[in-house]
């Protein structure tokens, strides 16, 4: 095991803590944003219970273009506006609202889907027993979907713990700096080896507690 010598291992608990940090923070705002915009999508499109065309139109294509846009160019882009929000554009809290940019879409879309699959009848038979919209919403589709809602937090806490990889390549802390300054710049492979261990220990963590959950919570 002497070649774990090599690892600073003061640097390689800071960059774990930042991208926890990363993680957790922008995917906490990534659920509530991504749960709104998701549940506004799925309201406002055609035959469902508040249908607005142009709302539903303008909202999707947002989503569209926002997922289409590469992360790392997202983070590049958003640089201006994290230099306003932040007041700097290296560190670990500068890369959270292109984090949350980006992953917040991605959870409004499976939010959609998730909603899209409650079964019809149910929410037929809700009307037909006098429920308002907003008893569907809170009483029939967020718990009908529940397990699905929470499937698709799992997968964005991973498709996160890539992305702060990916910024921290470029200035953002974490494991992603380590891994490339401390390991690849400086051809010290273990630095870059056991950085990459535990961001995988991180995505089995997540993937873990994701699968639990939904295991719980699915009477199927």
């Amino acid at each position: 095991m002497s070649f774990l010598s090599q690892i600073n291992w003061s640097l390689m608990m800071k960059a774990i803590q930042e991208t926890l940090y990363m993680t957790i923070i922008s995917l906490l705002f990534s659920i509530l944003l991504g749960l709104v915009i998701g549940l506004i999508l799925f309201i406002t499109q055609k035959d469902s219970l508040y249908p607005q065309r142009y709302i539903f139109m303008i909202l999707n294509l947002c989503v569209n273009i926002l997922r289409a846009i590469p992360f790392i160019i997202l983070l590049i882009c958003l640089m201006p506006v994290t230099k306003l929000l932040v007041g700097r554009i290296l560190g670990a809290k500068a890369a959270l609202p292109a984090l949350i940019c980006s992953a917040s879409p991605f959870y409004a879309r499976m939010c959609m889907i998730a909603l899209t699959e409650v079964d019809k009848g149910t929410i037929e038979a809700s009307k037909a027993m006098g429920a308002t919209n907003w008893q569907i919403i809170t009483k029939v589709l967020l718990p009908e979907a529940k397990p699905a809602l929470i499937s698709g937090i799992a997968l964005m806490g991973i498709s996160l713990v890539g992305y702060t990889a990916m910024a921290g390549a470029i200035g953002a802390g974490g494991l992603g700096d380590l891994a490339y300054t401390y390991g690849f710049a400086r051809n010290n492979l273990v630095v870059t080896y056991v950085s990459t261990c535990f961001v995988v220990l991180i995505v089995f963590v997540i993937q873990g507690i994701g699968d639990y959950i939904v295991k719980k919570l699915d009477k199927r």
